[in-house]
């Protein structure tokens, strides 16, 4: 049991010692001019990838073969489907994407909707399938 226990306290402790990178969301911008999407990586490893994205328009329907998302909306606001189903999204709110589910959005915000999007596990962009 003691042996249990200091390997709980090391994985820990070495866990948090590798998480203590920081970024104020609030601090990330898009550049002046962008088309549509504008997407910052933040962090990843090879169990998450985490992204900041600036949104002006819209993200076409399309799902993820191998990873979930979880998605934070930080600012602005947009009509997103999940699968069957149609919502408005807005500053504040929390998505989860199961993968393999079809996923899009539609920017309804003067202002970019802007989203802080993390991925598990590591998003290489070749899982995605758009359409269908």
């Amino acid at each position: 049991m003691r042996i249990i226990s200091t390997f709980l306290f090391l994985f820990c402790c070495l866990n948090q010692a590798k998480s203590q990178d920081y970024q104020s969301l609030d601090t990330i911008n898009p550049p002046a001019e962008f088309e549509n999407i504008y997407s910052r990586a933040l962090y990843t490893d090879s169990l998450v990838s985490s992204f900041v994205i600036f949104i002006k328009k819209e993200v076409k329907s399309h799902r993820h073969l191998a990873h979930a998302e979880h998605v934070v909306v930080l600012d602005g606001s947009g009509n997103m489907t999940l699968g069957e189903k149609t919502f408005a999204v807005k500053k504040g709110d929390v998505i989860f994407i199961p993968k393999n589910t079809r996923h899009s959005v539609k920017t309804t915000s003067a202002s970019p909707l802007k989203v802080l999007s993390i991925q598990a596990p590591l998003f290489d962009g070749k899982d995605r399938v758009f359409g269908d």
